[in-house]
């Protein structure tokens, strides 16, 4: 729980980092500090091979609330990226830190809407509002479908170590056999463990059609 704490306060920080940026005299280097953040992320996924979600929803936090309060806020041309950032972060975070990101960008695009502007102008940001459940449900189920994906390869893994240790331990008695064949008794023990061989290669072959 404290780590989800942790990353809801940074992402808060960066969203409000974002419209701070947008009202100071700095805003004319958007696109620059889109730039350096892009190359940012870049490097570090380039020389580290493990990085975290959390530092990409940060940057992509950042680009995208930058980009779409220094060119209109909620009347920008780039507002739409919004959307993709809701599906992106219900994605890449846990369902806590992003209904928290989300709030605290309706609360800063409530602070900063201006006062004479008519009420028409908050229409995408109450469909801001009403898609975040419906990204969460496809996070969700995008989680879920991935846990399954994983099980189901885990399962599969299993069955073929299992079979080849069967399949070891049949060939060896086939071979013992061989090597100690008398008679008929070894010869019935051979076509046993070749029966059996048979009926496990056919039960395999039956599960993964």
């Amino acid at each position: 729980m404290r780590r989800e704490v942790l990353h809801s306060v940074i992402l808060v920080l960066a969203i409000a980092f974002a419209f701070l940026f947008a009202k100071s005299p700095f805003a004319g280097y958007d696109l620059q500090l889109a730039g350096i953040l892009f190359i940012a992320l870049f490097l570090v996924k380039r020389f580290i091979k493990k990085t975290s979600s959390v530092f990409e929803a940060i940057v992509f936090t950042l680009i995208v609330f930058v980009i779409v309060n220094t060119t209109g806020g909620l009347e920008s041309q780039f507002f739409f990226l919004t959307y993709f950032l809701l599906f992106a972060l219900s994605l890449l975070l846990e369902p806590i830190e992003s209904i928290i990101t989300t709030l605290t960008a309706i609360l800063f695009f409530l602070i900063y809407f201006p006062q004479n502007k008519p009420f028409d102008s908050m229409i995408p940001l109450l469909s801001l509002a009403l898609l975040t459940p419906f990204a969460m449900f496809m996070g969700q189920e995008y989680i879920k479908s991935e846990k399954l994906k994983a099980k189901s390869e885990k399962d599969q893994e299993d069955t073929f170590l299992f079979l080849s240790l069967l399949l070891k331990n049949h060939l060896k008695s086939i071979k013992e056999a061989i090597e100690n064949f008398m008679g008929d008794k070894e010869l019935g023990e051979i076509k046993k463990s070749t029966g059996n061989m048979e009926k496990l290669i056919e039960k395999f072959e039956k599960e993964n059609v």
